[in-house]
């Protein structure tokens, strides 16, 4: 399991960070919320767990735009522990809160909590994505369209998953930028154009270029249903 820790009290992080490797885990510390979010972005984490009270950019806008991102869970951690810091917590999409100080020992507890809750959902999901005639293979990263296979590219691929993990949602070109190449990296959103165009070359679409993924003008694409 591999936990990002996003605190600023480095004495604490480290502690933190100590504890989580000797009950076997992946732990990486980041001390700044900025850089925070760029990391959570950008790899691959099954648990954040992220102050409130950060230097660069607060705890609750990394949550929010993380959670706008990927569906990674996060443990907030903070000193203020009144009840309106936990609703907004919360309300941002934390999927749980500690106020400090706390025992080691309920972190511990509840990161198991979130551990279980990942493997039973990670048993029931499924490994692939269909939409009309071309199916996504989670697991091998492969796509299929009928009997013939798609070679992606790792950016193609995470595009492509998008849509599909969400048919009839219009996706706009800032959120696919900061979901696929993450925030704050000098991407201009006339990239997501360019790959959006690489995927429609891909796929067989009969001289209809909007088969599979529609422009929807001034905001972005949609993968949708001709009767949606």
């Amino acid at each position: 399991m591999r936990i990002l820790v996003i605190e600023d009290e480095e004495a604490l992080s480290d502690f933190v960070v100590l504890e989580l490797r000797h009950e076997g885990y992946e732990a990486v510390p980041v001390y700044e919320g900025r850089e925070g979010l760029e990391t959570a972005l950008n790899g691959e984490w099954d648990l954040v767990l992220l102050d409130l009270m950060l230097p660069g950019l607060s705890g609750i806008e990394v949550c929010r735009r993380l959670k706008a991102a990927k569906d990674t869970p996060v443990i907030m951690i903070t000193a203020r522990g009144g009840v309106m810091d936990r609703v907004t917590g919360l309300d941002t999409g934390a999927d749980d809160y500690m106020p400090k100080p706390f025992a080691i020992e309920e972190l511990l507890a509840r990161i198991r909590v979130i551990r279980r809750r990942q493997e039973k959902a990670g048993a029931s999901a499924p490994m692939t994505l269909t939409f009309k005639d071309v199916e996504l293979n989670i697991e091998s990263r492969m796509a299929r369209q009928g009997d013939r296979w798609i070679e992606l590219t790792k950016k193609e691929y995470e595009l492509l998953f998008t849509f599909m993990k969400n048919v009839g949602r219009v996706l706009p070109r800032d959120l696919l930028v900061e979901r696929i190449w993450g925030h704050d990296v000098g991407i201009e959103t006339n990239i997501v154009d360019v790959y959006v165009r690489h995927v429609r070359n891909k796929l067989d679409t009969g001289g209809d270029i909007e088969t599979y993924i529609r422009t929807v003008r001034g905001i972005g694409y949609v993968m949708r249903h001709e009767n949606e």
